[in-house]
């Protein structure tokens, strides 16, 4: 693994431009430490130096006792800390630029919500053409991540027109058990086969918060519900069915824009399961193959065969569901072109309502990372060619881009797009990534998110994350969530 140092005189944004050097060297080990410390041992390929004076920012590259680069930009003094930071973010990316000789296809940008910022200037009465060039001047985004970001905040507007943001709200409900936990996987997930004790245990405390956001939000338009996970269809039917009842009794769910249901592993999908969804005023489901290829899902613990996915989504076809989402991951391990192209042919065949395309994002608390030795001789591949393969067969398939968002350590530097055919965008995304209205949460491990002043502040409460906790602690839940609720009421 290559290691790299980057010494700073001054703290500010340190996390951007460690994102940056991450995003050029990816699974690079980057050392940081500040002027006055005691200077790291080892073996750098490179140092990165970054120096703050009063009216100017320096950024040298040294390779060894040789200096490689040194490139320098003047800050006016005055100038806000957003501005300050697009100086930086701007400096470091043209240097890097310059040393690696490639550029990245969203340019500086080092957020998860690339949206957010065309959306923003919509909203501001700003063109199309405004807003491209603004992007392409700050961040350096390519003419194609440009195009895609305006398109879907056009499309998002358009989607979430009728949504009220000040008096409604959104529900996420979090079921944190699987069958098994995929190799790619950093959610807080359950093995249900060890944690299956807990399983009612579990829901009895999850009703209790339901009970608790719906005595809280009373008189409040609801808007969509999420449930998620985890695996919800690890529930068996009657307690899916309890769950269901429990949340149509507490909550208005007659206003409903769009209530989901996360069904995920075919594996865990019976008609018994399906039958139940159907009893209730569910609206959207996934079906979450990730690939199509049997040795994949082997390699990555899926616990089910290709065959299965087919078969489980026609039942659900069958049994009347008209908005079907599929999850796909490009970047898998040892998927090329090739493998992707497979995938998505078999898409075209099974034709859902959407499609939601991942770029693998190798995050710390996932076994892929944990164990990464075992894996070094498997490629993990992305690329332009890789994504623009999946927005044709999107395209293809009568979809549309519909919302975007992007995560840390993510293959290729590229991001996830949710495609859909028309009135089948799943409104909970695109609510989720925007943070344009608030979205209470229940669950071990969930986070409700607070939205104040028009999306200018946010606020989250958690919950814990350890199964046990969330059960024993569940009061102290629910006084979390009062006193949130208390502020933003």
């Amino acid at each position: 693994m290559l290691s790299m140092r980057l010494k700073l005189n001054k703290r500010e944004f340190e996390y951007d431009i460690y994102s940056l050097i991450r995003a050029f060297y990816p699974g690079t080990e980057i050392k940081i430490w500040y002027e006055g410390e005691e200077e790291p041992g080892g073996n750098y390929i490179y140092d990165y130096l970054m120096e703050y004076s009063d009216d100017s920012i320096t950024f040298a590259i040294m390779e060894g006792e040789h200096e490689i680069s040194r490139k320098t930009t003047r800050i006016p003094e005055a100038e806000e800390q957003k501005e300050r930071k697009n100086h930086v973010k701007k400096l470091v990316y043209k240097s890097l630029v310059s040393q690696t000789k490639r550029e990245l296809p969203w340019g500086n940008l080092t957020g998860i919500r690339p949206t957010k910022i065309p959306m923003h200037m919509l909203e501001e009465g700003k063109s199309n053409v405004e807003i491209a060039r603004y992007m392409r001047d700050t961040y350096g985004t390519s003419p194609e991540k440009t195009a895609l970001a305006i398109t879907i905040a056009n499309r998002e507007r358009a989607i979430l027109k009728e949504i009220n943001y000040e008096e409604g709200y959104s529900l996420y409900v979090g079921i944190p058990f699987c069958p098994s936990i995929c190799l790619y996987c950093s959610f807080g997930s359950h093995v249900l086969k060890t944690w299956s004790h807990m399983v009612e245990p579990y829901l009895d405390a999850l009703k209790k918060e339901l009970s608790f956001i719906a005595e809280q939000m009373k008189g409040r338009p609801l808007d969509t519900i999420y449930i998620g996970g985890g695996t919800p269809t690890t529930l068996e039917a009657d307690q899916m069915g309890g769950l269901l009842e429990h949340i149509c009794r507490e909550f208005p769910v007659s206003g409903l824009k769009e209530f989901t249901v996360e069904a995920g592993r075919p594996d865990t999908i019976t008609n018994a399961k399906l039958a139940v969804l159907k009893e209730f005023p569910v609206t959207r489901i996934s079906i979450n193959p990730q690939t199509m290829n049997q040795e994949t899902l082997d390699l990555i613990g899926r616990k089910h065969t290709v065959e299965e996915i087919t078969e489980t989504f026609n039942t659900a076809r069958n049994m009347g569901f008209d908005n079907i989402n599929m999850d796909l991951i490009v970047g898998l391990p040892g998927e090329h072109k090739e493998q992707v192209a497979h995938t998505l042919e078999q898409m075209k065949i099974i034709d859902p309502d959407s499609l939601t395309i991942h770029s693998l994002a190798l995050k710390r608390a996932t076994r892929l990372n944990l164990f990464k030795e075992q894996y070094q001789e498997i490629s993990f591949e992305n690329s332009q060619e890789i994504m623009q393969m999946t927005e044709n067969c999107s395209r293809d398939m009568g979809m549309s881009p519909y919302y975007l968002y992007r995560q840390k350590n993510m293959a290729g530097n590229f991001e996830n797009v949710g495609y859909a055919k028309l009135d089948k965008a799943g409104i909970y995304n695109i609510l989720i990534m925007e943070e344009k209205q608030t979205i209470m949460a229940a669950g071990a491990g969930a986070s409700s998110k607070f939205v104040f002043q028009h999306g200018e502040r946010i606020e989250r409460v958690e919950n814990v994350k350890d199964l046990k906790s969330y059960v024993e602690r569940i009061d102290e839940m629910l006084e979390r969530k009062r006193i949130g609720i208390e502020k933003f009421l």
